[in-house]
């Protein structure tokens, strides 16, 4: 028997609920559904094999027979709305795919027979009681036209009602008065305008043109008109290179000028930094909006790496939110343009997706929109993914999906009408999915047809957005053809204008991106990067700040470790002896106390992976949460520190865009393990690293990297110091290897003390971490500054015939040797700083010892660490003698033995001073 099964949840919460109301008062059930209950026999003495039974509650009924082709009815209406988007017009160039079952009246038990025949099934979607010839004809224009919709598998009943009301209003079909229209076709010309216009001036230049999908300008103008008319007053947008250059100018406003003299190759105006390619760079803008709104609008930089720039959107948007918005997260919208191969491709969209909900990340709902040309580069969508859709990965958040006919303009700002309400309704991601075509190759140099012939035929006969919008609206009377040719005259006169003026322009300008959030600082050169900063804080500040990270709350109770932990921090500092996490807390709370707000995330990291930070603690009852930085007594700035899943790639490039962002806070990222830090590589290829001498774009971002040879393999060793250092250049980052806690005390307080950003890559111990030499006496916080390299060898070593430069944990293993052995014609001199080099410290300590026998060791291979670095940028040190682990392939070995034998050597060759 078939119990109802065919009605999904939703549909199922529905009938029960109206189920429920004519058990308990049936003169308050509609007519029309008092009708459909009355008829079932709720005494089941005639249920027989095939007959209809509904099930709810305990209650069974059997559904007569002249009944249950209204089931059949809700039937095909459940259909549409789960399959409708298999059977829509949404592709202007291809036909769709073939799908089955189809929505045939026959697979549902119903035939052309029952066309003229009423159903109260009408009642589901606000027809009442009607035909089902006017039912197909409402779901047909609803579910089957130019828009698709997939929304079924959403879970919560109240969305998915809320989604319904509003399809079903108007049939799912815009309503737009004779300005609205106007405004869509005068977005449309300046899009096709822009194209054409640059395709007869630089013929052959790349330009990643927009053609085939330009009515994502009058998508985007919609969206941020409407917007702000419902509070939102800043915009974060992160797109890759195709039709970037449009968006730029027809969206944001940058001069046209200033792309023509980008495309003209002229030289930079500013000399500090290398820029990049026109179709990267980001753009800030003041816009007032059509309605008088203020708003501000952001297209953040992004390089190549298509979705890259998808994190840093969001970690910029919960930046502005946290600073400007804290209590209305919906006035900032983050919105990120993805290609279709992209989106099905990249890794990073599902690490990014997943952050939607998570209190560490969330940013009250993205709307995300495809731009789908139906091709990556040269390969066919049928082998660019599995899944049906591009937009597959919307399902991991059951957040919905639009797929829209990019050739019908109307209905593109239609959907992205839905996508602003359902965003601004329920602070959930929502996708669009644009589909539309690309009418030159990947780049306009290129030739579509040698893998693509068929599609090209078919777009090469495509008219153009605008002029089948143009025809639509002098149908319908709304324009005659003056209008049209007064709007594609007045946009290609001012185009004109701007190139003549770009002409004379000797260099190009680049706007600086988010300039209004970066006021006072300053670009910073090596020999700024190199000055000593006063760093150190008074006695009074560090044991008011102690006072209160040792002591837990005493109306809840906690776990007997925690307790410990907590109360041995009074202790440490009352005894003078600070460890590697009192010298991190105090640095944080100092921070703190002068107006500077902290916010870490990584996996594990509230308390830390080595079990040492517990920066975050939870009652043992009810694992309330407390970060008793928050309680120091005049505190100014808060502190936020948040477990992160399960990523690196997404994680990196959110704190990257939070910094970027927010200038005035300490952001850290912490890896689980150093060498876990390259699955965020690209981040910081292409943003860490690179970001200021690209884009001119300053960033603080602050990263520990657990690093050093304990034994515990090749995936729990190193952070390859040596790809960091690979990347230093002049000036673009700071890299340092602590091996004292008030050392990185006085490094975390230098990094936002400077009135400029840089960067930060530290590489942080593991079994330092309790070590009982690697403290830091209260004094050591109160004066001084952070030390690039450390000398503390005194008269005992002055003579000493080997001088050894070393940095972060082998110190510490040296020293031990050194002590047991009483060695005292070794000093050891330790490297803290590995960029900017201290090469001017360094020479100094040279000349001190003036000793013959110059080691440079360290715990990684030949091939990695330090060493190839310090040649690089050091020459004499090619000279030196190296102490360190053979070449190998992999960071570390896999026993603890040969790990430990292998550090026994190095250790041993340091102190052979005959070699």
């Amino acid at each position: 028997m078939d119990k109802f099964s065919f009605l999904n949840a939703a549909h199922t919460a529905y009938f029960a609920q109206l189920y429920d109301e004519y058990l308990i008062n049936p003169d308050q059930v509609e007519p029309s559904w008092r009708a459909f209950f009355q008829g079932f026999d709720f005494g089941m003495e005639s249920a027989h094999e095939g007959d209809l039974v509904v099930e709810h509650a305990g209650t069974s009924a059997v559904v007569p027979e002249n009944l249950q082709k209204e089931f059949q009815v809700v039937k095909l209406i459940d259909a549409y709305r789960s399959r409708g988007h298999l059977f829509t017009k949404t592709n202007p160039v291809r036909e769709r795919r073939n799908y089955e079952p189809k929505l045939d009246l026959v697979n549902f038990g119903l035939s052309d027979a029952d066309l003229d025949t009423p159903f109260d099934s009408g009642e589901l979607i606000d027809l009442g009681k009607t035909s089902l010839r006017n039912i197909i004809a409402h779901l047909n224009k609803v579910y089957c036209e130019s828009i698709g919709v997939e929304y079924m598998y959403i879970r919560k009943p109240d969305e998915i009602k809320w989604i319904q009301n509003w399809l079903h209003k108007n049939d799912n079909h815009p309503t737009f008065n004779k300005d609205q229209k106007i405004q869509i076709l005068k977005k449309l010309n300046e899009a096709v305008s822009f194209e054409t216009f640059l395709h007869s001036k630089y013929v052959g230049q790349k330009r990643f043109s927009l053609e085939g999908n330009e009515s994502l300008i009058p998508a985007l103008d919609a969206l941020i008109e409407n917007a702000a008319d419902k509070g939102v007053d800043q915009f974060v947008l992160g797109m890759a290179h195709r039709g970037r250059l449009n968006v730029l100018t027809n969206i944001f406003g940058k001069p046209v000028k200033d792309i023509f003299s980008e495309f003209d190759g002229k030289d930079y105006e500013q000399d500090i930094f290398d820029g990049d390619v026109k179709y990267h760079l980001g753009y800030t803008s003041k816009r007032k909006t059509d309605n008088g709104n203020d708003i501000n609008i952001n297209i953040v930089p992004n390089p190549s790496h298509l979705e890259a720039v998808g994190a840093v959107v969001e970690g910029i948007t919960r930046a502005k939110q946290d600073r400007h918005t804290p209590e209305d997260f919906s006035k900032v919208l983050p919105i990120v343009v993805h290609g279709d191969a992209a989106i099905a491709g990249q890794g990073i969209v599902y690490e990014v997706v997943q952050m939607a909900q998570l209190d560490a990340y969330k940013t009250a709902g993205t709307i995300h929109l495809v731009v789908n040309n139906q091709v990556g580069f040269t390969t066919n969508y049928l082998d660019a993914r599995s899944s049906t859709y591009c937009t597959d990965v919307a399902k991991v958040t059951l957040s919905p999906v639009l797929h829209v006919n990019a050739d019908d303009a109307e209905a593109v700002v239609h959907a992205m009408n839905f996508a602003l309400d359902f965003r601004m309704e329920f602070g959930r991601d929502v996708f669009i999915d644009l589909l539309g075509y690309r009418k030159y190759g990947h780049n306009e140099g290129d030739e579509p047809r040698f893998t693509q012939p068929q599609l090209y035929k078919a777009i090469a006969k495509q008219k153009n957005p605008c002029d089948i919008y143009a025809d639509r609206l002098l149908k319908e009377g709304v324009i005659n053809n003056s209008k049209v040719k007064e709007l594609e005259s007045q946009y290609k006169n001012r185009l004109e204008e701007e190139l003549v003026t770009s002409r004379q322009m000797e260099n190009t300008l680049i706007t600086p991106f988010m300039q209004d959030e970066w006021e006072g600082f300053e670009q910073a050169t090596e020999e700024e990067m190199m000055k000593k900063v006063a760093t150190g804080v008074g006695r009074g500040i560090l044991e008011k700040i102690t006072k209160a990270i040792s002591k837990l709350p005493e109306t809840e109770s906690f776990m007997r470790k925690v307790k410990k932990i907590i109360e041995s921090r009074q202790t440490m500092f009352d005894e003078d002896k600070l460890d590697w996490a009192m010298g991190e807390h105090l640095a944080y709370g100092s921070l703190m106390m002068e107006g500077f707000d902290v916010r870490m995330s990584g996996q594990d990291i509230e308390r830390g992976t080595f079990s040492h930070r517990h920066a975050v603690v939870k009652s043992e009852n009810n694992e309330r949460e407390f970060i008793l930085h928050n309680n120091i007594d005049g505190v100014k700035g808060n502190m936020d520190i948040y477990n992160s899943h399960l990523s690196e790639y997404a994680v990196v490039g959110f704190e990257y865009g939070y910094a970027l962002a927010r200038p005035n806070t300490l952001t850290i990222w912490e890896a689980q393990f150093g060498d876990f830090s390259n699955g965020a590589q690209i981040i910081m290829d292409q943003y860490i690293s690179a970001g200021e001498d690209k884009w001119k774009n300053q960033n603080g971002l602050v990263q520990l990297l657990p690093h050093g040879y304990e034994g515990q393999g090749a995936e729990h060793s190193s952070a390859r110091i040596e790809r960091y250092l690979q990347m230093c250049a002049k000036d673009n980052m700071f890299i340092a290897n602590c091996t004292t806690p008030a050392n990185l005390f006085h490094l975390l307080r230098r990094q936002m003390l400077v009135n400029y950003r840089k960067p930060l890559v530290v590489f942080t111990p593991k079994s330092l971490l309790r070590s009982p030499k690697a403290v830091s006496k209260v004094s050591e916080l109160e004066k001084g500054s952070f030390q690039e390299v450390i000398d503390v060898d005194g008269d005992a070593f002055a003579k000493a015939e080997t001088l050894v430069f070393v940095s972060g944990k082998l110190y510490y293993d040296l020293l031990e040797y050194r002590e047991e052995n009483n060695r005292t014609d070794v000093a050891l001199v330790r490297l803290e700083q590995l960029f900017p080099l201290p090469i001017e410290q360094m020479q100094e300590v040279i000349k001190k010892y003036g000793s013959k026998d110059v080691v440079w060791a360290q715990e990684e291979p030949r091939n990695m660490g330090a060493y190839s670095h310090l040649m690089l940028h050091m020459p004499e040190t090619r000279t030196w003698r190296v102490c360190s682990r053979s070449m190998y392939a992999a960071p570390a070995s896999g026993s603890s033995t040969r790990s430990k034998r292998r550090q026994a050597r190095i250790i041993e060759d340091v102190f052979n001073t005959n070699k």
